[in-house]
């Protein structure tokens, strides 16, 4: 069996900023970082100016600090794959709890019905039975309603296939029988 290595990883080189307004950054901060934290900062501080007006001492906190984590922690090397950050792969894991995903069903060759999809109830877990706002009656009856299996397919096909070798006189045989030939011949 061949087996590969990816070596991309290896030779990602990051474009750093040095200087930053006449301020020395030093060693330099990769540019990506920074342009991500202004983004999140215009985006945060300016729904907060519009929503709240200008920040107190107490709640600067508030306007300051969480772009700033998510900007910092965010940009770092994701443990589970490393040639992602770590944000995207929190917004993969909010928009598979929130939207979920459309299953590929035959390679994509048919459209997958709604009832092919993972629940959101499955999806969240035991999280989702908390944040449930049903009452203790519908939600008993909704359990009792997921006991029994849903059928989405009908019965299972079985398939008795078996293997046969062909050696190359077989083969020669079989195409002498009248397959297609590509002799290049024309017939008029």
């Amino acid at each position: 069996m061949r087996t590969g290595t990816t070596y991309t990883r290896h030779f990602d080189i990051e474009t750093r900023q040095h200087e930053l307004l006449g301020l020395d950054l030093g060693e330099g901060a990769p540019r990506r970082a920074l342009v991500l934290g202004f983004v999140l900062y215009a985006v945060w501080t300016g729904g907060l100016l519009l929503l709240f007006g200008l920040p107190s001492r107490v709640t600067f906190t508030a306007y300051f600090l969480p772009p700033l984590l998510v900007a910092v922690l965010g940009t770092q090397r994701s443990r589970k794959n490393d040639r992602r950050w770590n944000i995207t792969n929190w917004a993969l894991a909010i928009r598979y709890l929130t939207l979920g995903h459309r299953p590929i069903v035959c390679g994509g060759r048919r459209a997958a019905t709604r009832s092919e999809w993972i629940p959101r109830r499955a999806r969240w877990g035991a999280k989702g039975d908390a944040l449930r706002r049903e009452s203790v009656r519908r939600r008993r009856e909704y359990e009792t309603d997921t006991d029994t299996p849903v059928i989405t397919a009908g019965a299972p096909i079985t398939l008795d296939a078996r293997p046969r070798l062909y050696g190359p006189d077989a083969v020669y045989r079989a195409r002498g029988r009248g397959g297609r030939t590509n002799t290049g011949e024309t017939t008029a």
